[in-house]
């Protein structure tokens, strides 16, 4: 039986690609490596918060700057798992 992924892949003219459990695990070895690089960041911000004492302008500046820095990391962990993947498909 397919997924409702799978079938709405199909409709779209998309492929489903189908990982072997050694690759499966190298892409979420990714993901544990910037979940952590993320945690990081937030305990980083929230000390940083701290230490603002109830200063707005320094608040917004340190909300900003986790805000970039999220971002920044889930693109590097996008980009290298699409590394990964091309890697997979012999690219």
């Amino acid at each position: 039986m397919k997924s409702a992924f799978e079938l709405a892949m199909e409709r779209l003219g998309g492929t489903v690609k189908h990982y072997t459990d050694e690759q499966k695990q190298q892409l979420a070895e990714v993901d544990k490596v910037f979940e952590a690089k993320i945690a990081q960041a937030k305990f980083a911000a929230a000390d940083r918060k701290e230490k603002a004492e109830g200063d707005l302008e320094k608040l917004k500046q340190i909300q900003d700057d986790m805000v970039v820095e999220l971002a920044s990391l889930e693109e590097k962990r996008e980009a290298e798992k699409e590394r990964l993947r091309r890697q997979f498909n012999g690219q």
